[in-house]
């Protein structure tokens, strides 16, 4: 928001600097970008009146003229302008000025004809980036008045950085009452009489959408002349702000926007066939904007129509088939209040922004339409003149956004802004911003004024207090807080620990979606019952997983796509299971998941390749397991799965429970998946691996350990960790290791049996063991074991 000093001044005038203003208005909180000024420096710059004005007689393009600027004598000055003519008031360099650029003004004679001085235009006095032709300047302006002075051009253009929650400060009103806050000053209003009526036209007007558009003003303005020039004041304020002058209606419905942050539009009356509709648009309606651009309408895009076409966008932008042109003597003004949530979003659809959408997405004061109808008015008929009717208005009052009812607590005031203010302070801050304020016992009840969306809980009315107050009149107090010892789990393992280790071991740490396909899940669980969402972002992404394969097998996917064939993979994350005694239905677990593929190594000359198999991943996942410091209560046990190959998955459990499942994928998902190779994956619930078993302290034994071999021969289908998990039970605290180092089926080893090859270590923390005692031990294993899984001892 760019606007201009000066202008501010009129409204109200703090006696502070201008830096000090600026510096002012940023800590309040509406930053204060740029602070520029409005024209270049320039010096001996006088208003001058053509008293003659003719061609050159050497150049067609030149015209010579005698200019009045209030001296005994007339000067002479070559001017190529097309708009110089007799009886004009200019800006008029003398001999001697200095214009922007440190270009000096001196005698020169142009095509044999003399010339002292320079008919200036607002480009060469740094007042426009560029400009047709010379400064035009106001009839009753004084010859040989200092140009600087009569427009007032030590003025400055300030511009803010307002917040969007901050619309009320997007006209001059709104940075005057803030000012006026900041200062504890009043505020001076301009003041002017309304405009009489003086005819009985009047269009109808019809809310269709009066959630959209709760109040609609509209008055009919005839005979105006459109071709009236724009006064130089109102040009000016606009070009401060940041507003080109385009004709004086236009002009004066701006003019009221950067005044009062109200936008406005004027219709030609001509052109409107019956009365006003305030609807959404069709589906697919066309309609022209005043840019020439024709844009093709959506149903939630509100229009202003007539009775057979829609005029305008609502708040956003008006219609060509319907803007004042030249011409134009009848005119229909609009004045509205559209609600922020049906104006926002709406301009970008369309590739739109303007004025007015900015100010309406953010929120316009819905009481003010009917003074920004009458001050539009007041200056349309000064400036254009025209007969004026009556102001016709649709209310839909129950649509009309109610003021906010706050309690703020002096409790609560007090602690979170640190310090405690003053009552009477509060009460005037409040006060001033507009607030209607009751006291009571924990402290106000306090109503926001029209003007403030952003006004809505205690916390909005503390931040209003303490920013008026001054952040910087809050003293630095440093907070005080006792220390307290949080309570320390030693048991629980941290997560970054398990994926240490899964990186050390070349792993990726992977993060995909929890909304996946749910064919592809299907596939992998055909008896999970997943969760299907009602409004997902895409087919594809529309169930909920039930574990993390779903995603990890599509990120191998892409992966191999580009050519990345060694594909080592992890992710912890949750899965989502139907549960009718969980809350809402839903079993949220979190697991670690992993999946393996290529070769087991990166390509190297001293190392033989190989594709992975499903002992390397369970090799890797018992390197996670070995932080639980409790392996011996996990156990993998052959187990089919859906997703699994036959033969190659396992159950992992801790304890007799399942938690997990690892294995080849299934042949038959490759291709769903477009995964090329055989990959191994893992699922387990991740509570499972985050509780370790804490060291505890022993006696190292300073005695020789003993070590025994022994050669069982069991059945083929027999798992060998149940023999050697059965060895640990029953060994006695004499029996320190266990270790299987050969497994062999062949020759000398009956059909259908294998021999397990298992050392045995023996060892005693108080004494050396005797040779009969490691004998009773070795015998009590043999025969325990022989008599648990029907084995033998192998010749």
């Amino acid at each position: 928001m760019k606007f201009s000093e000066a202008w501010l001044r009129e409204w109200v005038n703090p006696e502070i600097t201008r830096d000090e203003l600026a510096h002012q208005i940023t800590m309040a909180g509406l930053e204060v970008d740029d602070v520029s000024p409005v024209a270049g420096e320039f010096s001996k710059v006088v208003v001058g009146e053509v008293v003659e004005c003719g061609p050159h007689p050497d150049a067609d393009k030149l015209q010579v003229t005698k200019v009045n600027i209030g001296e005994a004598e007339l000067i002479d000055i070559v001017c190529g302008a097309k708009n110089c003519r007799l009886g004009l008031k200019v800006a008029v360099a003398v001999v001697g000025a200095v214009l922007p650029g440190d270009f000096q003004i001196k005698k020169a004679k142009l095509r044999g004809q003399p010339s002292s001085g320079m008919l200036c235009s607002e480009s060469e006095l740094g007042m426009a980036e560029s400009s047709d032709g010379i400064l035009e300047l106001p009839a009753a302006a004084p010859v040989g008045t200092c140009v600087r002075d009569l427009l007032h051009l030590d003025d400055v253009i300030i511009d803010v950085d307002l917040t969007a929650n901050r619309a009320d400060c997007l006209g001059i009103a709104g940075l005057a009452r803030e000012v006026g806050v900041l200062n504890g000053i009043s505020v001076t209003e301009p003041t002017w009489e309304n405009v009489a009526v003086t005819i009985d036209d009047q269009v109808a007007v019809n809310l269709q959408a009066p959630t959209a558009c709760p109040r609609y003003l509209g008055r009919v303005i005839r005979g105006i002349n459109q071709g009236a020039k724009t006064p130089l004041w109102m040009v000016e304020k606009l070009r401060r702000c940041g507003v080109r002058s385009v004709d004086a209606v236009v002009d004066i419905t701006q003019y009221v926007l950067l005044e009062f942050g109200h936008p406005m539009h004027a219709f030609d009356l001509a052109k409107l066939e019956g009365g006003i509709e305030v609807r959404l648009a069709g589906q697919d309606e066309k309609l022209t904007l005043l840019d020439g651009k024709e844009v093709v309408l959506n149903t939630d895009t509100l229009v202003i129509a007539d009775q057979h076409k829609a005029l305008a966008m609502a708040g956003i932008f008006g219609g060509s088939d319907s803007g004042v042109a030249e011409g134009t003597t009848d005119i229909f003004l609009e004045s509205a209040f559209f609600a922020p949530l049906a104006i926002a979003g709406r301009a970008r659809a369309y590739g739109l922004h303007t004025d007015a959408s900015h100010r309406y997405e953010r929120g316009v004061d819905p009481v003010l339409q009917a003074k920004a109808m009458e001050r539009a008015t007041q200056l349309l008929v000064s400036i254009c003149g025209g007969q004026v009717g009556p102001v016709t208005e649709a209310l839909s009052e129950e649509n009309i956004p109610a003021q906010a009812t706050i309690t703020l607590r002096r409790s609560k005031l007090d602690r979170l802004i640190g310090i405690s203010i003053d009552t009477a302070r509060v009460e005037q801050i409040l006060t001033q911003l507009g607030c209607e304020i009751t006291a009571n016992a924990e402290g106000w009840t306090a109503t926001a004024p029209t003007y403030r969306f952003d006004m809505e809980i205690e916390e909005d009315l503390i931040e209003e207090v303490a920013r008026v107050y001054g952040y910087n009149n809050i003293p630095n107090i440093a907070p005080q807080a006792a220390l307290t010892m949080p309570q320390h789990n030693e048991a629980r393992l941290k997560l970054s620990k398990i994926r240490d280790v899964l990186v050390n071991r070349e792993y990726q740490e992977a993060i995909t979606y929890s909304f996946v396909d749910p064919d592809k899940q299907l596939k992998l669980h055909p008896e999970a019952d997943a969760l299907i969402l009602p409004h997902p972002i895409s087919k594809d992404m529309s169930a909920m997983r039930v574990s993390l394969w779903t995603g990890l097998l599509e990120s191998v996917s892409k992966n191999q796509k580009r050519q990345q064939n060694r594909v080592r993979l992890f992710e912890t994350g949750l899965r989502f299971i139907k549960d009718e005694n969980a809350e809402n239905g839903i079993r949220q677990e979190e697991v670690l998941s992993g999946v393996i593929i290529g070769n087991l190594n990166d390509e190297h000359w001293n190392i033989e390749s190989r594709t992975v198999d499903f002992f390397d991943l369970k090799a890797d996942l018992e390197a996670v397991l070995d932080l639980c410091v409790d392996t011996t209560s996990f156990e993998f046990k052959a187990e089919k799965h859906s997703a699994l190959h036959p033969g190659q998955s396992a159950g992992i459990y801790r304890n007799g429970k399942n938690v997990g499942y690892i294995g080849t994928l299934h042949p038959s998902l490759s291709k769903p998946f477009a995964v090329n190779g055989s990959a191994i994956v893992f699922e387990i619930e991740l509570e499972q691996i985050c509780t370790r078993q804490l060291p505890a302290a022993g006696d190292i034994s300073k005695f020789p350990a003993n070590h025994r071999d022994l050669a069982f021969v069991v059945d083929g289908q027999l798992n060998a960790g149940k023999v050697l998990k059965f060895i640990e039970k029953i060994g006695g605290n004499q029996l320190v290791g266990v270790n299987l180092f050969d497994v062999y089926q062949g020759q000398g080893v009956t059909e259908g049996k294998k021999s397990l090859a298992i050392g045995l270590i023996l060892q005693d923390t108080t004494r050396t063991l005797e040779e009969q005692e490691i004998a009773d031990s070795v015998n009590k294993i043999v025969e325990a074991v022989s008599e648990q899984f029907n084995a033998t001892l192998r010749d």
